[in-house]
């Protein structure tokens, strides 16, 4: 049975994706998110909350001259440790931004599904304050390779071929596994659930569903499974 997100609580919470570092690849919905918020927090990695060297306050600065808009700027430091510690500040600074301006963007380069610290925050607000995280919305965004790609002409995967991300490290690591391109009718039993299992079908028109688990037919033929990492 499909399931969709609820739309009905006003949004206090949007994890903005910026795109690969140009203001002119950012969507139009990540636009309206940043333009309708409260206060845009943009993380910074330099203790003294300086953006001297931010590409995502240049990002946002050159939205807010081209678009007419203006928003309270909240620096966060985001030290690269993956610490808990920093995480749970980055959170901080988030909440005390939506009791002060009533709602909040969250601002990350690139598309926040690609190694981006949105979603360890997003795992300390669904523990913490469950109703913030049910008012909170992730927007995709483009992501670097795929702009490398458009550059250049060449397509990440075409016909018959797969496409892999391979973070360069000594060590081997689980994957997140993407299945596309069913048949009408293809029988599920192959697909492989290492993870957690999600099943999309017609994302973004009509019918659309997203359902737990693996459907047992393929009966549409923009259906997409993904198969997510158990993270710990």
């Amino acid at each position: 049975m499909g399931t969709k997100v609820n739309k009905k609580d006003k949004i206090k919470l949007s994890m903005v994706s910026l795109g690969p570092g140009d203001h002119e690849l950012v969507t139009i919905k990540a636009l309206k998110a940043l333009k309708s918020c409260g206060a845009i927090c943009i993380p910074t990695k330099s203790a003294d909350n300086s953006f001297n060297r931010s590409i995502t306050h240049k990002i946002i600065s050159k939205l807010m001259d081209e678009f007419g808009f203006d928003k309270p700027i909240l620096p966060i430091y985001s030290p690269m440790n993956f610490k808990h510690d920093d995480w749970q500040y980055q959170v901080d600074i988030i909440q005390k931004g939506i009791k002060e301006y009533g709602s909040v963007s969250f601002v990350t380069l690139g598309d926040s599904a690609i190694y981006s610290t949105v979603y360890y925050l997003l795992d300390i607000i669904k523990k913490q304050d469950k109703k913030l995280y049910k008012k909170s919305e992730v927007i995709a965004g483009i992501t670097s390779f795929s702009y490398a790609s458009s550059q250049m002409k060449k397509p990440l995967c075409l016909g018959d071929t797969a496409f892999k991300i391979v973070p360069l490290l000594d060590k081997e690591v689980p994957s997140t596994t993407v299945y596309m391109r069913p048949k009408i009718g293809m029988e599920t039993d192959n697909i492989e659930e290492n993870g957690k299992i999600y099943t999309f079908e017609n994302l973004n028109m009509q019918g659309e569903t997203m359902t737990k688990g693996k459907v047992k037919k393929v009966r549409k033929y923009m259906t997409l499974f993904i198969d997510f990492i158990k993270w710990k």
